[in-house]
């Protein structure tokens, strides 16, 4: 795996921080290059939730080929040794030509349970309980899955823990990346140093310069969406990419939609997010418009009943007898095969397809909106480009409480 940069000089906008650059994934993955910015898409033991192999064909490539994995979905079964032998994750799947990144974190399945986690390991609830993982144990199964890109074991605390709680983690996370890095016959080829401190920018800051200073081939940024507010997340996401090479790829977990502009805003690579799967489970479609900075469209209203200017709610009754996609001119398989009307039905009467349907719009259409990303920073226009997709969703918020 081979990471770089763009050197243009309009690959970077306002404060410098917002960067694009390309992700050469190399042998044992994607051979095509990856533009970034760009998308993770969250897996359950290495497949989107609702969608099989073939359904992903749909979806734009090279960047579909990009898949968010954790460890601990393998815990129960099959054994790290059956995977092992095997020949690891790809050749399991059958996903020779995807480029997997493995963190221990699923934020549906493998929740950080900071109140758990010691001083050996780090603690997670799982659907089969809770779980104590040791650094030795973490190996093991990276050993076994032999994902492209692997993050360290990180000891993650939500926003509210006391300031020695605070400190400890970050002390753990880099301790426990000194184990694994001690423990990867790799030797950290393969290795993001994992990055923590809660809502403490000095202990951010110890932290990332800390992992800086190892051997590793990028930095997994971890310990967000857990109690943050938007208002101090712009300066806890600054104070570490300002203290990480910017030869190196960063990763962050937890950031949906708006807050994943802020994350862009501070330069960072690579994003992986349960945000398309609890759309997706609640019967909610994206349907914000994608050309932001073509005539200031992210400021048309939206008269869709459940609409908040970015997702409708399909569940909703107005959509029974609406013939129309749910997005006009998407060009996924749901917009260019079915209605709105019929995935109201499928919702209404539990369906799985009114899922796979659903999970088939928005992963493409937000695969969409970090391509108009990309496209925006390249141009130079990236602050212009948040500005309008921020105050779009004010302008329709604030009319949507005058109707009221």
């Amino acid at each position: 795996m081979r990471f770089a940069v763009s050197s243009s000089s309009k690959a970077c906008s306002g404060n410098g921080r917002a960067r694009a650059g390309v992700l050469y994934p190399g042998s044992g993955g994607a051979s095509a290059s990856i533009e970034t910015p760009s998308l993770l898409i969250s897996t359950r033991k290495g497949l989107p939730t609702f969608m099989s192999r073939d359904l992903m064909a749909s979806l734009p490539l090279p960047h579909s080929r990009l898949l968010h994995v954790s460890p601990l979905n393998f815990v129960e079964c099959p054994s790290m040794k059956t995977i092992s032998s095997i020949g690891g994750l790809h050749q399991m799947l059958g996903l020779q030509d995807f480029f997997f990144v493995a963190s221990a974190r699923d934020s549906v399945q493998s929740l950080p349970e900071s109140g758990a986690t010691n001083k050996l390991g780090a603690s997670f609830e799982t659907p089969s309980g809770r779980r104590l993982v040791k650094p030795s144990d973490y190996m093991e199964m990276i050993c076994s899955l032999k994902p492209n890109l692997w993050a360290s074991l990180a000891d993650e605390v939500p926003a509210w823990v006391s300031e020695k709680r605070n400190k400890a983690s970050v002390d753990r996370t880099i301790r426990w990346l000194d184990d694994c890095l001690s423990l990867d016959e790799a030797g950290g080829t393969s290795i993001l140093g994992s990055i923590v401190g809660g809502s403490n920018i000095e202990e951010r800051k110890r932290c990332a310069i800390e992992a800086a200073m190892r051997n590793v081939s990028g930095f997994w940024i971890g310990g967000f969406g857990q109690g943050e507010s938007m208002e101090e997340r712009p300066a806890l996401l600054n104070i570490v990419t300002d203290s990480l090479p910017k030869e190196k790829l960063r990763y962050v977990s937890g950031l949906a939609l708006p807050e994943v502009l802020q994350g862009v805003a501070a330069g960072i690579d690579l994003f992986d997010s349960t945000y398309i799967y609890h759309l997706t489970l609640g019967g909610f479609a994206l349907i914000f418009p994608l050309d932001i900075l073509e005539n200031n469209s992210a400021n048309q209203q939206h008269s869709d009943i459940g609409s908040d200017c970015t997702k409708i709610n399909l569940r909703a009754t107005i959509y029974r007898k609406d013939t129309s996609p749910i997005v006009d001119n998407c060009t996924c398989f749901t917009c260019k095969n079915h209605t709105r009307a019929y995935i109201n039905h499928l919702l209404n009467v539990h369906e799985m397809l009114a899922q796979i349907l659903l999970e088939i719009h928005n992963t493409r259409h937000y695969m969409g909106f970090f391509q108009s990303i990309r496209e925006a920073i390249k141009c130079g226009k990236f602050d212009t480009f948040r500005q309008n997709f921020i105050d779009g969703r004010r302008a329709h918020i604030t009319s949507a409480a005058v109707c009221l």
